[in-house]
């Protein structure tokens, strides 16, 4: 189903951080979102997963969005003391899916026995992924998949996710490694202090790291080196 972002926005006491957001997320594409440190990606995201409260409507077309909705966080977090295992099948039981053996699941070849708390960035951004594929969701909101991934399983990701797009998930991506949004995204945002500054289809992506060059980069650099 389709989910739609209608006059989104959030603020923090005097702070707004986002502004008037207005998205249309289809089924079976790939969206991104990108903009600098601070921008807003993040709290966008928690925003749609229900992990923020927020001004506007988030519209999703089936069953209750909180109920289909997979949230990777940039860095998630773990109950101290739970493997891997315990963590997978945490997750699955919140959903009621029954798995019998997870080391057939454990795509990333993950040390399931060993407490979460001894992974390193990138295996706890795998082992949550891991578990955000194993609910069966039908909306994949992915904060930074790439980000601290070794360079085999950034090119396991990209297949996961055409295989989401095959399946007809809705799919929403940030990262700021733009080559990646550009192999794998059919449209993308470039959100610029808490707007979106602009929006575009794939033969299109150029112009947003086009117009994010052209923000002040270039000054920046002459100023840093003398």
């Amino acid at each position: 189903m389709s989910l739609i972002i209608k006059s989104l926005s959030k603020s923090y006491i005097d702070n707004k951080v986002l502004n008037d957001i207005n998205l249309h997320f289809k089924q079976g594409e790939i969206s991104g979102i990108v903009g600098e440190n601070g921008a807003g990606k993040t709290t966008i995201f928690k925003c749609i997963a229900g992990l923020e409260d927020y001004n506007g409507s988030v519209i999703y077309k089936g069953e209750i969005l909180k109920n289909t909705v997979g949230f990777l966080a940039t860095n998630p977090d773990f109950i101290s003391k739970i493997t891997g295992k315990e963590y997978l099948q945490l997750l699955c039981n919140a959903r009621d899916i029954k798995i019998k053996d997870f080391d057939e699941k454990n795509i990333f070849d993950l040390p399931l026995k060993q407490y979460c708390e001894t992974y390193s960035t990138g295996m706890k951004k795998k082992l949550a992924l891991t578990g955000v594929l194993l609910q069966n969701n039908e909306v994949f909101i992915l904060d930074e998949p790439f980000n601290g991934v070794d360079i085999h399983s950034n090119i396991i990701i990209k297949e996961i996710l055409e295989k989401l797009k095959e399946l007809n998930k809705t799919i929403i991506i940030s990262s700021h490694i733009f080559s990646a949004l550009n192999e794998t995204c059919d449209n993308l945002h470039y959100l610029k202090n808490g707007t979106i500054a602009k929006s575009v289809n794939k033969n299109e992506f150029y112009l947003i790291e086009n117009e994010m060059k052209n923000s002040g980069i270039k000054s920046r650099i002459d100023n840093l080196i003398i």
